[in-house]
């Protein structure tokens, strides 16, 4: 099954961003993709905190809801949507949302953000919790590629990255990691962290990132990946928006894990 890591260097108008998402998964259904993974915030990385809570959207419904329903049935693409706000009962906090579309437009999962970001380095002071709440479950989803597997696929986000526990939770076969690490963390921590959180799960991880210097100043550290159960990277994108194509192989899958039996080695 080909996927593709879409890597991007979103600015602050919406539709612009949208506009550019959508040319990079007709990219990747043209070079035969599957399933198309977004970064985190695809559609803004806005001038403040508070320009996600301008966008928000309700649950099953908006521009951004519907572009990603739209292109996943018009590419016949699996499409993960990076993240988008969507809305609480709280004005003044939305949930840092990834929605999984299927190639018939339906959203077949969802996943709010767990781990809200905090660092602080110098002039750099980031704190997701001023405009957000937390999510509070894991959450995977099954897809059945037409080479006839079927695939577990793990959801997570960016600084989740850290917390190695929530990757075992999820018992899957592929996760996902769209993200937009500050190039401060990426330059120490990102491939480290996502080859440990591939060999640890015996699992491919799909990284999808923001990458470049942005229009609101922000400078991410993109380095989109995809790599394999025994931690290769099969290829990456430094900088600038593009995609990474990968080939997950349910053969390969399976003979790592026979001839490394760690998960079921467990004990704690």
């Amino acid at each position: 099954m080909k996927i593709a890591a879409i890597q991007m260097v979103s600015g602050v108008n919406v539709q612009n961003n949208l506009t550019t998402a959508g040319q990079l998964l007709a990219q990747a259904a043209a070079q035969g993709a599957e399933l198309a993974v977004l970064p985190e915030y695809f559609c803004i990385m806005g001038w403040q905190d508070t320009d996600k809570l301008a966008i928000q959207e309700r649950a099953g419904s908006g521009l951004i809801q519907d572009f990603l329903s739209h292109s996943a049935r018009a590419l016949g693409l699996w499409i993960v949507g990076g993240t988008l706000p969507i809305a609480t009962s709280d004005p003044d906090r939305a949930r840092n949302c990834s929605l999984a579309y299927a190639p018939s437009g339906q959203c077949v999962a969802r996943y709010d953000k767990i781990h809200l970001f905090r660092f602080t380095h110098g002039r750099e002071d980031y704190d997701e919790t001023r405009v957000l709440a937390p999510g509070t479950e894991p959450v995977a989803f099954k897809l059945a590629s037409r080479d006839g597997n079927v695939y577990t696929i793990g959801m997570s986000v960016c600084y989740d990255l850290r917390f190695p526990e929530l990757y075992r939770a999820l018992n899957a076969d592929v996760l996902l990691v769209p993200s937009a690490f500050t190039y401060t963390t990426g330059q120490a921590h990102w491939e480290v962290l996502l080859r440990a959180r591939a060999i640890e799960n015996l699992a491919y991880v799909v990284a999808a990132a923001q990458g470049g210097a942005h229009e609101n100043a922000r400078r991410t550290w993109g380095r989109s990946m995809v790599i394999d159960p025994w931690g290769e990277i099969m290829a990456q994108q430094s900088q600038g928006a593009g995609l990474v194509m990968g080939e997950i192989l349910a053969a390969h899958l399976q003979d790592v894990r026979r001839r490394l039996p760690a998960l079921g080695h467990r004990v704690l």
